[in-house]
Order: C-alpha cells, then structure tokens, then sequence
C-alpha cells in the first residue's frame, strides 16, 4: 500500500477549517488492559501531532470535541482525571504554541470548567492571543444543542428590549450569536474510531460540511492518517445545493 505524504496533497485546495471528534481513547486503553484515563493521556500525545502537522500544512482552523457537555455524566474519576490532564498539556504545550505560532481559543460553557482548568486555559488563551498561524480551537463543555439553546436565549434578549425586531432574524443573526460567529464553518469533519454519528458537534455550522469517518482509534491516529482524510476530502465536488456544470 502506498504512504501517503505531505507531497500528495493539494495546498491550494486545503480547507480552511478541519473539525475533528476525538473518539476511541477509552478503547485504546480497554484493549491493552489498561485504564481509560491512559488511553486520553496517550491521546494528548496524539493532539500535539495534529496541531503540528495542521500549522505545518497551513490550515487556518482546527477545532477538537475536547469534551462535551454529556461528558460530566462519566465517572467522577475519569473526569477529574480529563479536567487535571487539561491543566498539565496547557502548562506543557504554552511554549510550543507561542513558539509555532499558534493561537488557542475555546468554545463551550467555560464557566462550568473547575477554577484551576479556567486558570489554566486562560494563560494559554492570553499568552497566544497575538499570534496568527493556526487556530486551535478546543470544544470545552459544548454541545450543538447547548450551543444552540443559549444562541436562542440570546437573541430572545435581544427581541425583548427591543434591539430586534422577530422578522428582522435571519440565518446571519444566528451565526453571529454561535460560540464560533467569528470563525467561518467547517468544510472537513473528521470522526475517529469506527463510529458514524456527529455526536452533538457544530450542530448548525456543520450544514455542509464534508464527513470523513476512520476506523483508527484516535491515540493511533498518525500524521499519515490525516494527510488520507485531507486527500479524500480534496477527491470530493462540494456542490451546496447545485449541479456539477454550475460549479
């Protein structure tokens, strides 16, 4: 079978933005007698591989389903463990991301994170902020229905004091009240493990967004595996609605 390389790839026709679920760390682990807590510390590992390849490639936008807001309902164990491996990779990874020029943001309900997890991301956030390679985007306690329920809420507000008129809504109010107004929309999802849902995930940007599905579990997802999803959504016509002759 041929490796696939950096070579193969199109720069012209990278996408913009490339949205990945992290799935599989748990069975990683389940398969090696081991407990789940080291599949994700072996998927932090895996994480910097990504972001680094992204950056290299020139990718604007990565975002990671880091944790979702059914995620609070595993076991108190294996979420504190997830909320102390938050702390260490940020502690870990600050001067990597300054130093590649990295810019870390995050979406999801930030304040239902433990203090010393704020306090952690919001080093990072601040101290890369100026930076303008990649953006790394990590999906902290999100959900597309959270997402989209408080983008209700919000313009709710906005109708009640008379800031907006009903009729005046459109799909643009919508995006510009979405934890990613200022980040256009995923054209490449990527999904790991063998699992074909969207969990939850960039419910209203992923509209038309490509879908590449893997049966690698993410701790074994390598750089060569990326380059292979970047290649197949390269080989896809992304028609948004017309035919062929109209693209």
């Amino acid at each position: 079978m041929k490796i696939v390389t950096k070579e193969d790839i199109d720069i012209a026709k990278l996408p913009q933005h490339v949205a990945i679920t992290m799935d599989g760390n748990g069975r990683w682990a389940n398969k090696r007698g081991n407990i789940r807590l080291l599949g994700h510390q072996k998927g932090v590992s895996t994480v910097d591989t990504i972001v680094a390849v992204a950056a290299e490639l020139g990718i604007k936008y990565l975002t990671l389903y880091t944790f979702s807001t059914e995620n609070w309902n595993r076991p108190k164990d294996e979420v504190s463990g997830l909320m102390n491996l938050l702390i260490s990779a940020s502690e870990k990874n600050l001067e990597k991301l300054v130093k590649n020029n990295v810019k870390l943001i995050t979406i999801g309900d930030f304040g239902s994170l433990p203090k010393s997890v704020q306090d952690s991301l919001q080093n990072v956030i601040d101290k890369t902020a100026s930076n303008t390679g990649l953006t790394l985007i990590l999906a902290i306690s999100y959900s597309g229905r959270w997402e989209i329920t408080q983008m209700t809420k919000s313009i709710a507000k906005e109708c009640l004091n008379h800031n907006l008129a009903i009729e005046d809504i459109t799909a643009e109010t919508i995006q510009q009240h979405l934890c990613t107004k200022d980040i256009p929309d995923p054209e490449l999802l990527i999904r790991t493990s063998g699992e074909y849902r969207i969990s939850n995930f960039l419910l209203w940007q992923c509209a038309y967004t490509e879908f590449y599905f893997t049966d690698t579990l993410w701790p074994d997802f390598s750089k060569e595996e990326f380059y292979k999803a970047i290649i197949d959504y390269q080989n896809r016509k992304r028609r948004f609605g017309k035919v062929d002759s109209q693209i």
